[in-house]
This record gives C-alpha cells, structure tokens and sequence, in this order.
C-alpha cells in the first residue's frame, strides 16, 4: 500500500480513499466525509477545524483489500439466517437483525476470529432475545487496507465454525400454566402469577396462555398436568410450590405426570428452586415464587431460548451460573445489563 499526502489547502478536486470522521463531543460522531467525496473548497474548512492539516490517499497493491470492502467481507462471512448487513462507514459494517428472535453467537469461532492481525468483530452475547431492526454486532479492520490472506483466513474459520452468527425465529407455541396452591386454587388470595405469565407470553407475541389450577396435592397437580398436554399445548408452565418445603409437592406432582426431570435447582439467583422437566419433545417449567416478585429471574433467561426451539439440558442449565446474579437495580433494565450474560 502506497500512501501519499497533500496539504489540505491543496487537496480540492482531489478523489478521498477513506472516510474521515468528524467528532463533536457528547452530539455526534461520525462521517463527515464518505470516501469517494471530491474535495470541493467549502470543504477546507470543515476539514481544517476537526484537524485535518494533510489529507492521505491510498494506491493498493493488488493483494489488498479497502477497509470498506473488508469489513463488508467480513460480516458476509459471519452472517446466518437472519440478518442483514449495513455499512460501511468509517470501515464498519453492522449486522442487523432481520426478524425478532434470539441471538445465537460461536463464541469460540468469534475468538478465533478476533485473534486475526488486524480483525474486530464485536456482537451481543449469544441468547440475547433481539428485535428485527436491532443491531447485533459490528465487523471492521484496523487498519485503511489489509492483505487478502486475512479476508481469506477469516472466511475459512466462518466456513469451520457456520453460522458464526445466527437470529433463530421464535417457533408458533402454544402455552399453558398450572398455577399451584390451596390458598389460589380455593381463591383465598388473588393469583398474582397469571398475570405475570400472560405479560411475558405477550412480550414474545404468544397467544394468552391457557391456565389452569391445583392444590398443594401432588396427584392432582399430575392429573392437570396430563390434561394440558392432551390439550397439544408446546410449552406448559407450572408455578408455586417449587421450594423444599414438606408442603410444596409441585416437584413430585410433575415427576408423577410422566414428565423426565432435566434438572431441579439453577445456579441463578433470583430463580434458584427452578425445575426443568420434559414430558418428549414438550418442555414443563416449574417457577419459582420469585417469579411474582422480580421482574426478571431465571425464567426469562430460558423462555426465549424455548420459544426458539432448543433442548435445553442440565449442563446448559448449569453454565447459567456465570451472569446468573441479579444486581436487583432499583429500575430494571434487562435485557440491557449483565444478568445471564455469562461469558461461554
């Protein structure tokens, strides 16, 4: 690569190879110039005032590639079902999500990606639930040009590790909850868990779920649960009586429906006395009573990746344990914040 400078006061008419960036504190940042631009002389100035004394142009050597196109080579080389591409600008190319779903990222294929000279690829963390239109991650390289062997070893560990990134589509689910307790089921107090429930399946834009009631009597809560299922309902959701109380039977009522228990306890906090089970291909989740009281427990870190249609096992259950405390901010901002962020 063959760089040469003109003094900015000489630079008019002159072709610009690269984007330059324009930054104004705590307003704006961004391009000022697109590369490509014919310096015109009202533009001297402008360049004068972000610090532009000399303005570099570019004469590649035939083995490299702009930062614009690399980036774009990049991120085509990442991108799975689901997303879409934007850029470049300033060399940068987003990934965008396009369709509401859930984020799935190879972690160590990014890794291996981000240990190329001169590569950066940065995206959210993998199982974050996202919104068609979100941007999900961001590809560009260091420098203004890279040799063709970095594009080519990027395409080979995308090729190795595909889809690097992926939005999985939420599957069509049909949702029903038992919600367990004499004092609910003999309306003694007013349930506070369905109404939480019908928010959550409204989020992810399910069909209010069908919900039914049980007593703190294990066969009972087996018979209802037997009954949903017969109903073809996708995912069934069972609250209260989950702790280890003598009188909190929900375990063993959804041991006693046939059901095979995953994994009983979560390394997640709020949301320890969760119950994972399977009855087949049908995921029963058993709620803790938290679940009433905090808006975001362990129940939204794998309701997403249910709707998306994974099996979820034991050991997924238990790598929750990185990320799996809850800071309980005063105003919750999740999924913006840590929670279920773990590093894996």
């Amino acid at each position: 690569m063959k760089i040469s400078y003109a003094d900015t006061r000489d630079a008019v008419g002159k072709v610009l190879s690269h984007d330059v960036t324009r930054i104004v504190k705590g307003k704006y940042k961004g391009p000022a110039f697109k590369k490509g631009h014919v310096i015109k002389n009202e533009d001297i100035p402008l360049l004068l005032d972000i610090g532009k004394e000399h303005i570099c142009f570019l004469e590649l050597d035939a083995n490299e590639v702009h930062e614009d196109e690399a980036g774009w080579f990049l991120a085509s080389f990442a991108a799975g079902e689901g997303l879409n591409l934007e850029g470049p600008s300033e060399g940068r190319v987003d990934l965008v999500a396009a369709r509401d779903g859930l984020l799935k990222v190879d972690v160590e294929g990014l890794k291996q990606i981000n240990q190329l000279t001169n590569v950066v690829m940065a995206s959210l963390h993998t199982n974050s639930p996202v919104k068609k239109g979100e941007k999900v991650a961001g590809t560009r390289v260091i420098p203004l040009a890279v040799n063709k062997e970095i594009l080519e070893g990027a395409e080979k560990i995308s090729q190795s590790y595909y889809p690097l990134l992926n939005i999985s589509a939420y599957l069509s689910c049909k949702m029903g909850a038992l919600v367990t307790g004499r004092e609910v089921y003999e309306s003694r107090i007013e349930d506070a868990f369905a109404p939480v429930l019908k928010e959550k399946a409204e989020a992810f834009g399910l069909d209010e779920p069908e919900i039914d009631y049980a007593p703190d009597d294990a066969e009972i809560i087996a018979a209802k649960i037997k009954l949903l299922l017969e109903r073809n309902h996708d995912l069934i959701v069972v609250t209260g009586g989950m702790s280890v109380d003598p009188d909190d039977v929900t375990p063993t009522g959804i041991k006693l429906s046939g059901a095979k228990i995953e994994k009983y306890g979560a390394p997640v906090l709020p949301g320890a006395m969760l119950l994972l089970a399977y009855h087949g291909r049908v995921p029963i989740v058993g709620v803790p009573a938290c679940g009433m009281f905090f808006r975001t427990t362990v129940f939204d870190l794998i309701f997403p990746r249910l709707l998306a249609g994974e099996r979820i096992a034991a050991a997924d259950v238990a790598a929750l344990g990185h990320g799996g405390f809850c800071r309980r901010c005063e105003k919750c901002l999740y999924p913006d914040c840590s929670f279920g962020k773990g590093g894996f």
